[in-house]
């Protein structure tokens, strides 16, 4: 405990154990600058300045390049699993979209004769398509375009898209000069449409097996030549299930 002096004054000595000071009894108390401990100024410093070794701990890993070439290697290896089931679901898309587009065809065209009591025909039994009469013939009356020359009530029975690039047609109707007016597959090939010119309700069968009977017993028939672009094109081309025709998209099946 601080003992006072004759004159008034009192010995205080600083809490940190350093340096002492005194003051009068009675004056306004005041609390002499405090040292701080040797020990606190090194931790503050060293927080302020870490050493080379804790700036390496706190630094953020980079990758080597060994661990690089792994990480891309699984990537390759996953792309080349997903690829093959991401292409058949593709596949697989445009094959539903076919068959869409072809029962539209089908049922405009029977619309069609509902309406006027026959079919847009150009001749009898008449095939529309590749290596036949071009399949605009047909969809310029079903549209209503100004081409039209028997559909005088201008009804619009079918309205496809027109197609998204003239120079690669493809799920739509061509727009350029050399292809104006086709309806195109999701592959590129201008739709195969077949109509009952004679009226008995019987159209030649596009192949030999697996499709039906020969003839079939209906008025229209469409298909698609699939995603090889190559299939039947005229009756009796070939079996349903093999080869070229493998992958067409037919109407009546």
């Amino acid at each position: 405990m601080p003992i006072p002096r004759a004159n008034g004054e009192v010995d205080v000595k600083s809490c940190s154990g350093g340096r002492a000071g005194r003051i009068k009894v009675g004056s306004r108390l005041t609390q002499p600058p405090l040292q701080l401990n040797e020990s606190i100024v090194q931790i503050i410093v060293a927080v302020h300045n870490p050493s080379p070794m804790q700036k390496n701990l706190r630094a953020p890993r980079a990758f080597t390049l060994i661990e690089l070439l792994v990480v891309i290697a699984i990537i390759a290896i996953l792309i080349g699993l997903l690829f093959p089931a991401f292409s058949a679901v593709q596949d697989q898309a445009k094959r539903t979209q076919a068959k869409n587009d072809l029962t539209q065809i089908v049922s405009a065209v029977n619309a069609y004769y509902t309406e006027y009591g026959k079919y847009p025909l150009v001749a009898a039994d008449t095939i529309y398509g590749p290596a036949a009469t071009p399949n605009n013939a047909l969809f310029n009356e079903l549209r209503a375009t100004a081409a039209q020359t028997q559909n005088p009530r201008l009804i619009v029975f079918i309205s496809p898209p027109d197609v998204k690039d003239p120079a690669n047609p493809r799920s739509g109707i061509g727009t350029a000069a050399a292809n104006l007016g086709q309806y195109f597959d999701p592959w590129g090939k201008p739709y195969h449409v077949e109509i009952d010119g004679g009226y008995n309700n019987t159209v030649a069968n596009p192949y030999t097996a697996n499709a039906g009977a020969s003839p079939l017993q209906i008025g229209v028939i469409a298909w698609s030549l699939g995603k090889d672009g190559s299939g039947a094109i005229a009756a009796g081309s070939g079996d349903k299930n093999t080869g070229v025709y493998e992958d067409d998209v037919i109407s009546w099946q």
